[in-house]
């Protein structure tokens, strides 16, 4: 684990592409770091390229892009990355044409049918548990339901905690799921980071081999632990979920530590 910032900047050498996270690493709810600005004008003058990459499946890619604009900060779709994407492109190599009962936001479930995925909240194939900010507990007695009678069941994005202002937190998909384990005993596949699948994304939407690759984020288990047994290196900031005291009782280990993205704008 790196910390010495003149060996950071000999690695940053043959980074090509950061993909960071958002909440907790550039912006902390609606509030975007002062530092945030500086950081991806040097990826940009350094002839680099950023790509942002959230867990948070309760919102669809253009709530993401309005977001950010309002933070002055303008992208391309293939700028943007979601969890739910990753989910979606699996399941379409392997379920194509499966009913999906969508346990998730009005925007989670409008963003499945764009698609055209087939929602069915009578007889499912497949339970697909998102990070559902509007939970109602029918949404949850009916999940339960399917997966006990033998539904397929995978789930978005495995973070247990959202963080919001203040330091304050809110219930994930990750923490819902374990409220459905305690019912039906299954826990789901999760596809977003620290999913393999989720690097394998990376991998492929930016074209680069993994060791060209950064990951930046605030949390530990996902990440971090996106990048763990790969080529990619990662970089944890402190400015959200994690605090310094959080690394000593981890097995999870980034490959370097820093305050925030504002420290690695001078490394660049």
């Amino acid at each position: 684990m790196l910390r010495n910032l003149d060996e950071i900047k000999e690695r940053m050498k043959t980074i090509k592409a950061f993909i960071l996270d958002m909440d907790g690493t550039i912006y902390l709810g609606n509030e975007l770091f002062p530092y945030t600005h500086a950081f991806l004008k040097k990826i940009e003058d350094t002839d680099r390229r950023y790509y942002f990459f959230t867990n948070n499946s309760s919102k669809d890619i253009t709530a993401y892009f309005e977001k950010l604009h309002h933070m002055g900060i303008d992208i391309s779709k293939e700028q943007m990355m979601v969890s739910t994407h990753v989910i979606m492109r699996w399941l379409k190599k392997h379920y194509d044409g499966k009913k999906l009962y969508v346990v998730g936001t009005p925007a989670l479930q409008r963003g499945f049918a764009e698609k055209g995925w087939i929602l069915d909240d009578q007889d499912p194939d497949i339970v697909i548990l998102g990070f559902d900010t509007t939970l109602t507990y029918e949404k949850l007695a009916k999940a339960c339901s399917f997966i006990r009678h033998g539904k397929l069941y995978f789930g978005i994005n495995p973070d247990l905690n959202c963080p919001i202002e203040d330091g304050e937190f809110i219930p994930d998909c990750g923490s819902i799921a374990r409220l459905i384990e305690s019912s039906t005993g299954k826990y789901p596949e999760f596809f977003g980071k620290p999913s393999q699948r989720a690097l394998e994304y990376m991998v492929e939407a930016t074209g680069l081999p993994a060791e060209q690759i950064a990951i930046v984020g605030d949390r530990l288990y996902t990440d971090i632990a996106v990048a763990e047994g790969s080529e990619a290196f990662s970089i944890l900031v402190l400015s959200g979920e994690t605090k310094e005291e959080d690394l000593a009782q981890s097995n999870t280990i980034p490959d370097a530590v820093m305050e925030n993205i504002g420290i690695l704008t001078d490394l660049l």
